[in-house]
């Protein structure tokens, strides 16, 4: 069979090409910027970018053109920005000869399943996770744990929205093999990476409970197993029992912040006030009451997914409070690109709203409306991250 015959795709393998190009392109866009304007090696901006086009393709459902001001939004948000530069430092002839070898061990697993575009992502996904630890990541890599966190958010989507859906969609659909292959290898690949990344763990869980598809005994064992790994991990990499009995106000006080948890930092209100003022910074405060109106539609609409995001949000927001060092905002990227899901989601029900209130698809400017007024937030950030230069 020859490639040309491999690569004819049927109407429902074009209808996931179209599914995808948004994302593609808001990846392709945005990894310009961060080579441009950020001054980032390739590399690294192609890390940074795959991130972007897992949360453009969790976006997805609520529109192409949602998903991508959502994933722009993220993509110059202050701490997603930080990731940034560093295009001075050479890079290695090893990193090119992984890459290579990648780039080809990718298409050839897409020439392979071409029929199963799904078992070539998972395959195309462990080569690039391997590549960018071994030539760009470190550990206790950031970038790779907001890229790994960025397709957990789209795995976890995809499980709950094909397993729980609405009335008027198609009937609920088993999880799919290479959506829990996926899942376990990146969780067992992050968390290897750094610990904190377990703290997706209960929100994956939870996920895979409610997929309404059994799973074998070992796979739990193995997703147990990486889980008590990563709580062994996160004690002996954020806390110090010298540090963990400080009062807030000290903490706060240490110029150079404190790199460990203090267990007062959760009964402080002024500490909740201070990490819903970190999102706030990262989507203005309008983005943070967008977010409250975000999950409140969702708990009527799809309330089994709405859970597990609040699950998510909660163990990140819950580190955040009882964290102080300076990287804070960094760290928390997941809690971020989970509120940029509610606020995602929230002005997606507002356009739906206006289109009943107006009687679209008559009315054609509503339909462009709420994603124009939504890209304003992009734009503002990136001239802000670029200002700042």
């Amino acid at each position: 069979m020859t490639i040309v015959q491999r690569l004819r795709l049927s109407s429902d393998q074009l209808d996931h090409l179209s599914h995808g190009l948004p994302a593609l392109l808001t990846g392709l866009i945005s990894g310009i910027a961060f080579v441009w304007a950020g001054d980032t090696p390739l590399v690294r901006a192609a890390g940074l970018a795959a991130a972007v086009v897992g949360v453009a393709l969790t976006l997805r459902r609520m529109g192409a053109l949602m998903s991508m001001v959502g994933g722009f939004a993220l993509a110059f948000s202050p701490a997603f920005w930080e990731q940034t530069g560093g295009a001075s430092a050479p890079l290695p002839a090893t990193i090119v000869i992984a890459l290579g070898l990648a780039t080809v061990l990718g298409v050839g697993a897409l020439l392979l399943f071409a029929k199963r575009p799904y078992v070539a992502m998972v395959i195309g996904l462990a080569i690039f996770t391997g590549v960018f630890l071994s030539g760009v990541g470190q550990p206790r890599s950031l970038r790779l744990t907001v890229l790994a966190s960025a397709w957990t958010l789209f795995l976890l989507t995809q499980t709950i929205l094909e397993a729980n859906p609405r009335p008027n969609e198609p009937a609920p659909a088993r999880l799919r093999a290479s959506y829990r292959a996926a899942l376990l290898l990146i969780l067992s690949a992050a968390t290897l990476n750094d610990p904190l990344f377990v703290l997706w763990a209960p929100a994956i869980a939870l996920g895979l409970s409610q997929s309404k598809s059994p799973l074998p005994w070992w796979y739990w064992a193995i997703f147990v197993c990486i889980s008590a790994l990563g709580a062994q991990g996160m004690v002996a990499a954020y806390v110090r029992p010298e540090v963990w009995g400080l009062t807030t106000e000290l903490a706060s006080s240490v110029p150079r912040g404190v790199r460990y948890l203090v267990a007062e930092g959760w009964l402080d209100g002024a500490r909740w006030v201070d990490t819903f003022a970190l999102l706030a910074a990262q989507f203005t405060p309008i983005g943070v009451g967008l977010g409250v109106l975000g999950v409140a539609r969702m708990a009527r609409w799809y309330p089994s997914l709405g859970t597990i995001m609040l699950v998510a949000y909660g163990c990140f927001f819950a580190f955040g409070l009882a964290y102080f060092g300076l990287d804070r905002s960094t760290l928390l990227l997941p809690l971020s690109m989970v509120q940029l899901f509610f606020i995602t989601y929230a002005m997606h029900a507002i356009g739906q709203w206006l289109a009943k209130l107006f009687k679209t698809p008559e009315v054609v400017w509503v339909r462009w409306v709420m994603p124009t007024g939504y890209a304003v937030l992009p734009v503002v950030l990136l001239w802000q991250n670029i200002a700042s230069l």
